[in-house]
């Protein structure tokens, strides 16, 4: 039988509009995420919040023991909700996210947060090739514009980009209140 989780990932301070590095559509994304989040609670599913923190001082954002760092009061974790503290992009990489999925007998993961082009990326990458079944919350996930070789590519097309790549072959893609519609 099937088991899942919740992965919450990068839904920090530093996001949001007071923060160092802002999102757009952040706040509407962090709205969505917590919907899920309270699906989840009240099902009784299991719930794992992810946080970035840069190693250095000098980061652009997320800098060690930084406000910016905390995550958001829209999705702090709760009880026996763990925290899992990266340093890199990838949630698994030298992480226990594995380890407490595994400890739970978690199969398969739902996945919301941000930057759509950066964490969200690799962690629904890297899920589906440890072997997960992986749904992505696509409108309850945020990112910002990006430059490229002398052109601006606007937040909204950086995240519909990742989102139909990521559809293609790493996961199902559906919005949130898809996701929340009784079966």
């Amino acid at each position: 039988m099937a088991k899942q989780a919740l992965i919450l990932i990068d839904i920090q301070n530093d996001y949001f509009p007071q923060g160092k590095w802002p999102l757009d559509g952040v706040d509407a994304a962090a709205d969505k995420a917590a919907q899920v989040l309270q699906a989840f609670r009240q099902a009784g599913d299991a719930v794992i919040h992810v946080r970035h923190e840069f190693t250095s001082e000098d980061a652009p954002f997320f800098t060690p023991g930084s406000e910016g760092a905390h995550l958001h009061s829209k999705v702090l974790n709760e009880g026996n909700e763990p925290v899992v503290l990266k340093h890199f992009v990838n949630a698994f990489r030298e992480t226990n996210l594995r380890a407490l999925l595994e400890q739970r007998s978690i199969t398969d993961l739902v996945v919301v947060g941000s930057m759509s082009h950066m964490c969200i990326d690799a962690v629904v990458r890297a899920a589906a090739d440890l072997g997960y079944k992986v749904t992505l919350i696509h409108d309850a996930c945020a990112t910002r514009d990006l430059e490229f070789n002398g052109k601006v590519i606007p937040a909204a097309q950086v995240h519909d980009a990742y989102m139909a790549s990521l559809a293609f072959g790493y996961a199902t893609v559906v919005s949130t209140d898809e996701f929340l519609a009784p079966v």
